[in-house]
């Protein structure tokens, strides 16, 4: 017997394998949007600000490299 939220994740593959590939991308795209405008919310920045918050994590423990520090900061 599975869980609800077994259930449930099968039922959302079901609904994704009958989108296109364009509408996958734009859900993908969607998604990762209302993702960072909550990011943003919890942290209490505007949207660049919390962009540039996510890229500067990305970086964090990585070789220093002279071009990305002048992109992110």
């Amino acid at each position: 017997m599975g869980s609800v939220a077994d259930e449930l994740r099968k039922r959302d593959r079901e609904a994704i394998r009958q989108l296109s590939v364009d509408e996958r991308i734009e859900l993908a795209l969607k998604l990762g949007e209302e993702d960072l405008a909550l990011f943003c919310q919890h942290q209490g920045v505007d949207r660049r600000t919390g962009i540039r918050l996510l890229q500067r994590r990305r970086q964090a423990g990585r070789r220093p490299s002279k071009c990305m520090s002048d992109l992110i900061g």
